[in-house]
């Protein structure tokens, strides 16, 4: 199997773990920190920080995944992955549902028990976490953050960067543009201004 190198030793990189390992489609071969609070993670080592990527594609490093949860972070980090040639694959758990009309972007994932539903796309870096829902004709911007158990209806639109809480719902149609924050629960009715924090049933602008 081709190697992997994951960013990341954290709370979200111990899912990012299990995920490939579960995948079986690569060898994990180690992790970039630069504040690990443990030298390995699930068995899985920390050999430094960022600043070790030219190094490890010049020796032949061809893949790596950003396991950062902060959606900016992830996505400055995935940008430089790129510049330095680096692939980013697309992450699927195996109990995870990706419908055949929808489409995946280098670097996302979709967690266990999510679904990306019909025609729909996850952008480069987004992440749709454990047991969420994004229905048909559904958008999520690039390094965007679909929260644990949260429902998106139809034809709804998140933008890059974006922070949708645990078990959100959101109604068909809605756009939730880019930097904006949802709160855990919240019931999304109308759309939301970029850079903007909401929450609530029904959500209302903090």
């Amino acid at each position: 199997m081709p190697g992997l190198v994951l960013l990341g030793a954290g709370g979200h990189a111990k899912v990012v773990i299990e995920l490939f390992r579960a995948a079986g489609e690569f060898d994990l071969i180690g992790l970039l920190d630069p504040r690990p609070a443990t030298p390995t993670l699930l068995g899985v080592p920390v050999l430094g920080d960022e600043d070790l990527l030219p190094t490890l594609r010049r020796q032949g490093v061809a893949h790596a995944f950003v396991a950062l949860g902060a959606n900016a972070l992830r996505q400055r980090i995935g940008g430089r992955l790129d510049a330095l040639g680096f692939e980013q694959p697309r992450a699927v758990h195996p109990s995870a549902f990706v419908a055949p009309s929808a489409q995946l972007e280098p670097g996302a994932i979709v967690m266990a028990r999510a679904v990306l539903g019909t025609e729909s796309r996850a952008g480069r870096l987004a992440i749709l976490n454990t047991g969420a829902v994004v229905d048909h004709d559904g958008r999520l911007g690039e390094a965007c953050h679909v929260g644990p158990g949260c429902a998106l209806a139809g034809n709804v639109t998140v933008g890059a960067r974006a922070l949708l809480g645990a078990g959100t719902a959101v109604r068909p149609g809605i756009t939730i543009e880019e930097d904006a924050v949802v709160g855990a629960g919240a019931a999304v009715v109308r759309d939301v201004p970029a850079g903007t924090t909401v929450a609530g049933v029904p959500a209302r602008r903090l």
